[in-house]
């Protein structure tokens, strides 16, 4: 079984953290892991999962345990069929709803089936709806000690404070340049030859991604890229009064809701970048953003900042990407500056 320590080095201090928790029998009953979409909260909870689960660890790294990979348990969860892990997450629609929680909470007083633990994964638990959250917060108020339950959170979507008070948080950082590209790469050429994305195209999913290499690897193996570059294109022509509203949310539109708020998110973060004199993440939008910077008070930035918020918050009730973009675009357009009329002789 594979290290994640070793497979993804900036996740090492959190896993060690919990070796350290699991050798000495003090693991928490609940984790939140709190990080960056794509810098590798699935995979190091999952790492866990297979430690817990494990029927004989093995001692490395100054008496670390790691799964052994050999036995029933790790066969059963390296073939994604142990039936003593759950994993709860959105699905049709963009919140974890009360039914998953429920089901969730009937596995964690059940018997394990062929184990002596249980694992259950909430994939974006900030993203629980208010019956599931409540519904989450008996199962915490009553832990069972072979039940371990490990919650994902992305940077900046807020866990309820009831379930984060019951839960111990760790973070995961993004990692820096090297690290990123050398998973990146490595993944890559795990691909078919025909299907690997030029070096070119790898460099601009790492900038687009922030440096998070497993969303890099999505973003250079599927279509955002091209999607962004459209919506990129129609954003600056609508902020230009060259195309209607319209015409330019439906380029956002087939992004998909999260996708169009991180961008404009990512867009007005970088604008209070350069208003407060600093440098933007996306170089392919800059030239546009400092122009806004000329004319627009920081303010302005994060005035689209809270607007972002709203819309993420109206997605909870699956919001159309369609107007949430249009009445984003036509918050942006409002910080070009008013063209005076020329003067008649």
């Amino acid at each position: 079984m594979t290290d994640i320590a070793q497979d993804m080095p900036w996740l090492k201090r959190a896993w060690r953290t919990v070796q350290s928790q699991v050798a000495g029998d003090r693991l928490p009953h609940a984790l939140i892991l709190a990080g960056e979409r794509g810098v590798g909260k699935r995979a190091w909870a999952e790492a866990v999962a297979g430690l817990l689960l494990c029927d004989t660890p093995l001692n490395r790294d100054s008496g670390q345990p790691i799964a052994c990979g050999h036995c029933k348990q790790c066969e059963l969860f390296a073939a994604s069929s142990h039936p003593d892990v759950r994993v709860y997450g959105p699905e049709k629609s963009r919140m974890v709803k009360v039914d998953q929680i429920r089901a969730l909470s009937s596995f964690a007083v059940a018997s394990p089936q062929v184990g002596h633990h249980k694992v259950a994964i909430i994939d974006r638990a900030d993203q629980l709806n208010i019956n599931a959250a409540n519904a989450l917060l008996k199962t915490l108020e009553e832990p069972l000690p072979d039940v371990t339950l490990i919650l994902l959170q992305e940077s900046g979507r807020p866990v309820i404070p009831t379930i984060r008070s019951r839960c111990q948080t760790l973070p995961l950082p993004v990692p820096g340049n090297e690290d990123a590209n050398h998973w990146l790469t490595n993944r890559v050429r795990e691909l078919s030859e025909d299907a690997r994305p030029s070096a070119d195209l790898l460099a601009r999913a790492l900038m687009l991604s922030g440096n998070a290499p497993r969303l890099a690897f999505d973003y250079a193996t599927g279509d955002f890229i091209g999607l962004r570059d459209s919506a990129l294109e129609r954003f600056r022509e609508f902020m230009k009064s060259r195309i209607p509203v319209g015409e330019a949310a439906r380029a956002f539109k087939a992004l998909g809701l999260e996708n169009t708020l991180w961008l404009f998110e990512t867009w007005a973060a970088d604008l209070a970048r350069l208003i407060a004199g600093g440098t933007p993440q996306d170089p392919d939008a800059a030239d546009m953003l400092r122009f806004l910077a000329k004319t627009n008070s920081p303010w302005r930035a994060h005035e689209l900042l809270d607007m972002v918020k709203e819309s993420r918050a109206a997605g909870v009730y699956n919001a159309s990407p369609e107007l949430e973009a249009s009445r984003l675009l036509i918050a942006w357009q409002k910080l070009m500056p008013v063209r005076r009329p020329a003067r008649q002789h």
